[in-house]
């Protein structure tokens, strides 16, 4: 039996790629930021002078939620062209730019080093910039789904680096604790 797979049968694998791939991309970027205890409410970062251009907080959560479901889409489809040409280098690079992406947060609001997490997002840019090359290489439209994400990520190392020039000793500065008077 030597028939091509249908277009419904090549949706269907598609599917089920993505079925895995969003729930465990978009749970990660969570979890990362869940641990890191990033954001608003986080006693340093709130004590921090921020960039004029620093949105509200409910638009980083509504946006990386987007860009994580864009990348597990866009990496569903990679991992469902086998035989591709490129493929395993372009799955591992997705894979290493991930693991840089899930490190800037704890590195950030965790361990307060913001030169550090400029340093990583510094070499994120190039790492995601590739991976979307060689993703467009074997899908168009999933190169093109990671361009948002590319987009994010120099607007977030404006971000990074106006928050270091505004709050020169940001990793030394220990946010007051709250006080309660009965």
């Amino acid at each position: 039996m030597n028939e091509i797979a249908s277009p419904g049968q090549l949706r269907l694998a598609y599917l089920r790629w993505a079925l895995v791939t969003v729930p465990v991309i978009v749970g990660l970027g969570f979890l990362s930021g869940k641990a890191a205890n990033s954001g608003f409410g986080n006693r340093w970062f709130d004590a921090l002078e921020k960039p004029a251009l620093m949105p509200p907080g409910w638009a980083f959560g509504f946006a990386w939620t987007i860009l994580y479901i864009l990348m597990a889409l866009a990496f569903a489809m990679i991992l469902h062209a086998r035989g591709a040409r490129g493929r395993g280098l372009a799955i591992a690079l997705f894979l290493v730019q991930l693991g840089l992406n899930l490190a800037w947060s704890p590195l950030f609001f965790r361990a307060h080093q913001v030169g550090q997490a400029l340093a990583l997002i510094a070499v994120l840019i190039p790492v995601v910039a590739l991976t979307a090359f060689l993703f467009g290489r074997i899908r168009r439209v999933a190169g093109l789904m990671l361009i948002p994400y590319l987009l994010w990520l120099m607007f977030a190392t404006f971000l990074n680096y106006e928050i270091g020039r505004l709050n020169p000793g940001a990793s030394t500065l220990v946010a007051p604790a709250l006080r309660t008077q009965i």
